[in-house]
């Protein structure tokens, strides 16, 4: 299989990825749980989420076990939960947007958890928090179609997180927060409910959640996760926070998180200069360039090459030039052809220069 890369380095950073023609299979870990009902719905489309800070817990006193409030200091858990949650968006292998979901990031070096199902069909993602910074997502480390879990990494060390409660006390009748992304205005501040049904792989509580609302994270006291909603409606579904903490427990600890595809681009678009503030440029259409089968070599061969785009104002290349060779003239084509075919978000010019690697197996 031929594998193609191609990293854009800028200062917004979007990860999109292209198939080989292979359909190999994420080195992440499927899990099998025991069964569970699984939402019908797909998650809605978000937009983006919250800014990184010190890699610090977010989330440092439990809920006590004996006492419990009779009602939820909600200013402070927007304080303490809302900057580790985020929207993360999904492209398939030819940079079309798939769908956008909640998130939040449960470890300082960028470890995160969402919606399984939310991850259908895509090959790349980025993480938007509310400051607008935008983080690459290398891959998935872990996931269980059980569950409707999946665990993965954002590539940035140092991120503000939440603390599992592994071993949450969460019978019917328990007060919990749901926190939401800042991204979302009001919609998602911080609200107040009760665990209306308890059972060891599933809670229901008594708020009434939007579609939209798959993937925040359900709170204690003391800002502790204790679950994961994963069916919105009008008795919302959560999955207990030592369910995420059983499929953190199978990945391995060299895992490394991957994209079921073996082309990826990493892009990073660096604006132009403005006057005034205008939007970050965003990629709409970034397909990978396909490897030309009159290339041939031995296994492992590699080429690299560095390209210059520039875009209008309506998102269109006007121009791609070769600032560094592969070495090779029929790739060089073959990058600048589909090169003239990406597509940023209308709203101003801009240019970015883009290293690209072909390499065969």
């Amino acid at each position: 299989m031929r594998l193609l890369r191609l990293i854009l380095e800028c200062s917004l950073c979007v990860t999109l990825f292209a198939t080989a023609g292979c359909g190999q299979k994420s080195n992440g870990q499927i899990t099998g749980e025991s069964p569970a009902a699984q939402p019908s719905s797909s998650p809605g489309v978000f937009a983006p989420a919250q800014s990184s800070g010190p890699s610090t817990s977010l989330s440092r006193t439990p809920q006590s076990q004996t006492t419990q409030r009779p009602t939820l200091d909600l200013a402070r858990l927007e304080n303490n939960v809302r900057p580790a949650v985020f929207w993360i968006t999904v492209f398939d292998s030819s940079g079309k947007l798939l769908r956008t979901q909640t998130a939040f990031f449960i470890s300082g070096d960028g470890r995160f958890v969402t919606i399984a199902r939310g991850l259908e069909n895509g090959v790349n993602a980025v993480a938007k928090m509310a400051n607008g910074d935008i983080y690459n997502v290398t891959g998935l480390l872990g996931a269980s179609t059980a569950l409707d879990l999946a665990v993965l990494q954002a590539d940035e060390k140092r991120v503000p997180f939440l603390t599992l409660n592994k071993n949450p006390d969460v019978k019917t009748g328990t007060r919990v927060g749901v926190v939401g992304s800042a991204l979302a205005g009001a919609t998602e501040s911080a609200r107040e409910t009760t665990v209306s049904t308890q059972q060891p792989d599933r809670l229901e509580i008594a708020a009434t959640l939007p579609p939209d609302s798959a993937g925040l994270p359900v709170v204690d006291a003391g800002g502790e996760v204790v679950g994961v909603v994963i069916a919105p409606g009008e008795k919302a579904i959560v999955r207990p926070s030592n369910a995420v903490a059983s499929l953190l427990a199978k990945i391995a600890s060299d895992a490394k998180p991957r994209w079921p595809e073996t082309v990826r681009a990493t892009v990073t678009p660096t604006p132009t200069s403005s006057p005034r503030p205008t939007p970050k440029p965003r990629l709409i259409y970034a397909p990978a360039p396909p490897f030309p089968s009159e290339v041939r070599s031995r296994p492992g061969a590699t080429w690299s090459g560095r390209f210059r785009l520039n875009f209008n104002a309506r998102g269109n290349v006007t121009n791609v030039q070769v600032v560094q060779s592969t070495g090779n003239s029929v790739l060089d084509q073959a990058a600048l052809s589909t090169l003239r075919q990406w597509k940023s978000a209308p709203g101003q010019e801009w240019g970015a220069t883009v290293p690209v690697t072909f390499q065969t197996r």
